[in-house]
This record gives C-alpha cells, sequence and structure tokens, in this order.
C-alpha cells in the first residue's frame, strides 16, 4: 500500500471561480487576428495590441493607449490582460534574488524566481584594471535569469521540494506561465534592464504539462511577442521518458534538463517517485539520444543531500551513467525544508563530489544557492502562505523518509507503487496525447 506523498494541512476557505476568459498572451497564433476580424476592427490593431502586451508589458487594458477606448473597453470583455492577480516579491542577497509570489485568478498560488548576475571578468591578458577586456567589454556579461512555474503544485512529490510537500493543484494555461516572465519584465524594464534567459524549474513537472509549455516556448522565441532566442531557454523533467522522446523528434533548439538527483534506482526510487515508473537508465538512455538527435548538451540537475546521495559510491555510479555523454551536471546544495530529515552537503563534500565527476570526465559546476532569507526551496512560499500542517503529520513524514531512506542505501528497491496524485497525472498526460 502506498502511504500518502503529502502534508495535510487545515482546510482553507473555499477558493473564488476562475475567471473563464481566455488570458491574452497565450492566444495562439492566429487567435488575435481572428478575434478583431469578429469585432470589425483593422488587421493592424493586432499589431498594436501585442507591442502593448509585449513591448509595455501592460497589466490592464486601460494601460493600451494607442487603442480607442471602446476597443479597449471590448478587449477586456473578451480576455484577461493579466492572468497574476497579485504578487508579493521577497528580495534577497543584497538585491540579486527576487522570490514572487503570485496569486491567479481561482485563488491558485505559483512562484517565480528572478536572479540577477552583475557583469564579471578576470583581468585577462589585455584588459583594464576595472576586469574589462581591451574592447571595453567584460568576459561574463550581465544575466537577468527568471526561473518560473509550469503547474500550480506538482504531482511527482520529491521529499527534498516544499513544492512536493503542497501536492498536485492544476496545470497551468499558457497565459499564466507567459505572465510570470511579463511580471519580471516589467520589474527589470524599471533599471533599464532585460531578461537573458529563462528557465522551467519552478513548481510543477514540465513535461506533464507539455502542450502548455511549448506554447510558452514559442511565444517566448517569436520576434514579434517577446523575443528571446530559444537557446536562451531551459526546460526541465524529473524523468517523463515519453515526453523527452516527443521532444526529440520535435527536436527543439532550448536546452533539456534533467533533475536527476541519483544515479542508483534504489535511491533514485525515494527521491524522485517517478522512477518507480521510468527508471534512470531509461531517462538518461531518452536524454543521450535527445542530446545524439539535437547536437545540444543535456544539463543533469543533483541536488546534494548530506550522508544520502554525496558519497563516493553516488559519484562513481554517476560518472559510471553518464561517461561519453554530451552531458554537464550541476551540483546545488538543498535548500532547508522544514519538513524533511535532511540537510544540504557541507561545501567540502560538495567540493569533492564535483573533483570526483571531472576525473571520471563528466563536467560539473557548483551552484550557489539563491534566496535563503526569502524560502529559497522551490514552493517554500506558497507552502507556507498554506499554513502549518498538524504536528503528527510532519512526524510522520519524516519518519517515512528515514524509513524509505533506510531501505534505499542498503540497494533495496521500492517496492511502492507511485503515489495516487502522481499515477493520476501520468494517466491525464497519456489522455491529453
Amino acid at each position: 500500500m502506498t502511504e500518502p506523498s503529502t502534508l495535510t494541512r487545515a482546510p482553507r476557505p473555499s477558493k473564488p471561480a476562475a475567471d473563464p476568459r481566455p488570458g491574452l498572451s497565450g492566444l495562439p497564433d492566429g487567435g488575435l487576428e481572428t478575434w478583431l476580424e469578429s469585432e470589425g476592427q483593422p488587421a493592424y490593431r493586432a499589431r498594436q495590441i501585442r507591442d502593448g502586451v509585449w513591448r509595455q508589458n501592460a497589466a490592464s487594458a486601460e494601460e493600451l493607449l494607442t487603442l480607442p477606448s471602446a476597443l479597449r473597453a471590448s478587449l477586456d470583455r473578451a480576455f484577461r490582460i493579466d492572468t497574476i492577480a497579485t504578487d508579493e516579491v521577497r528580495v534577497s542577497d543584497g538585491g540579486l534574488t527576487e522570490k514572487s509570489l503570485h496569486l491567479l485568478s481561482d485563488g491558485a498560488l505559483i512562484e517565480s524566481v528572478l536572479m540577477h548576475y552583475p557583469a564579471r571578468g578576470f583581468g585577462r591578458a589585455g584588459a583594464g584594471e576595472d576586469g574589462r577586456g581591451a574592447d571595453g567589454r567584460p568576459e561574463h556579461r550581465e544575466r537577468h535569469t527568471l526561473c518560473i512555474s509550469s503547474q500550480a503544485g506538482c504531482a511527482v512529490g520529491c521529499p527534498f521540494c516544499a513544492t512536493g510537500e503542497l501536492g498536485f493543484g492544476r496545470d497551468l494555461e499558457t497565459a499564466e506561465i507567459l505572465d510570470q516572465v511579463r511580471h519580471a519584465a516589467r520589474r527589470l524594464a524599471a533599471r533599464k534592464a532585460h531578461l537573458t534567459n529563462v528557465v522551467f524549474m519552478g513548481m510543477g513537472e514540465p513535461l506533464l504539462n507539455l502542450d502548455r509549455v511549448l506554447e510558452a516556448v514559442a511565444a517566448l522565441s517569436d520576434p514579434q511577442r517577446f523575443g528571446l532566442g530559444a537557446r536562451h531557454v531551459v526546460v526541465s523533467t524529473s524523468g517523463v521518458v515519453p515526453g523527452i522522446r516527443r521532444l526529440t523528434e520535435i527536436n527543439p533548439q532550448f536546452t533539456l534538463a534533467i533533475s536527476l538527483h541519483a544515479a542508483r534506482d534504489p535511491l533514485r526510487d525515494v527521491l524522485v517517485p517517478l522512477n518507480r515508473r521510468w527508471p534512470v537508465a531509461e531517462v538518461v538512455g531518452a536524454a543521450r539520444s535527445h542530446a545524439r538527435v539535437t547536437g545540444r548538451r543535456v544539463s543533469y540537475e543533483y541536488v546534494m543531500i548530506s550522508g544520502v546521495n554525496d558519497t563516493d559510491v553516488d559519484a562513481e555510479a554517476l560518472s559510471g551513467l553518464l561517461h561519453g555523454d554530451l552531458a554537464h551536471v550541476n551540483l546545488i546544495p538543498m535548500n532547508p525544508v522544514a519538513h524533511t530529515p535532511w540537510q544540504a552537503s557541507s561545501p567540502q563534500r560538495v567540493t569533492q563530489f564535483a573533483a570526483r565527476l571531472r576525473e571520471g570526465g563528466i563536467g560539473a559546476t557548483v551552484r550557489r544557492n539563491r534566496g535563503q532569507d526569502a524560502g529559497a526551496a522551490c514552493g517554500q512560499l506558497a507552502a507556507d502562505r498554506a499554513g502549518e500542517p498538524p504536528a503528527p503529520a510532519v512526524a510522520h513524514r519524516r519518519e517515512l523518509i528515514v524509513r524509505q531512506s533506510e531501505v534505499a542505501l542498503r540497494g533495496d528497491r521500492s517496492v511502492e507503487s507511485l503515489p495516487a496524485d502522481l499515477e493520476a497525472a501520468v494517466a491525464g498526460r497519456k489522455a491529453k496525447r
């Protein structure tokens, strides 16, 4: 029997009914033109509306000042100009990290994180005293990366992830994905900056909402809309193998990232419950085929958990698994999550683990945690807003994780089936196809 993978919280007040109007930013190609034609409006209005949505990041119809007032009113009746009702932004790391909690029209909560990376240089030969090159430009240009959500909640239920504690809410609409980007772009415009990278590594499993994610990527890379090159986009997955294969058939220009976290099946069964459906060799095999077909390197994300997946045995298993692949590993110390018994690996252990990988011919980068004082873990702000679960439920969850870990570290595979909400999500993906 599979035990519950999420924590039970006190009942919340009933949510408001969802706004039935579609989000304007998520309209498919030709959708805006079709609507304008039905309203008896000239075709050039489509360009004016797109400019208002994507260049000015308008939050309401009233901000679309190039349109006549009657058309603004009609547009407002037909569409949500912004699908995000309210924002709560927490700033940390001296202003380098902005974590946003977004409230949607039906009361669902999602998160995005905007990370700023200042320009820097290393004083190479010919560089000036300020570290800039002979041409006056830094070796590493300023970057602004946004991590966005694809679902409200998540069914995968990774025990080191705060979103996993919440369980699955629903898939996000295309506009709800894109409006996270527009909100960040609006804040950046105030400082005369622009987004340089977008990563689908927030709440949810992107490949369980793949149609909407692909529509969002198309809008982001469309020069008439957001205009961000697809090579500046990363889409992650915890290992939905049919989704990886579908992406390979499409041959996209964006980067695929695999949330791996363990190279051994017994341990990954616990850390990434989806492994019970698609084991690690199958996931990596699909990713290997993706790299071969697309010619693009696959990134592997690996959260470092002290005494759990950071041993020399784990490093050797990971090196063997990825040997000879077009791949790179990002090592990420675990962010604190209130209801898990684990701790992050020490900096020294992370460094040693990275060195082991490099000795095995695997490229590895150690990522620095961001937003520790702003609810850094994915889903932490939403989990905090959802309220504290009962103490017995927390104790039971910790006990369950410890028990499952002990079994996994002995090398025994999990005999449990997928959690019920994850099984339903996987079944839902098949139905949508």
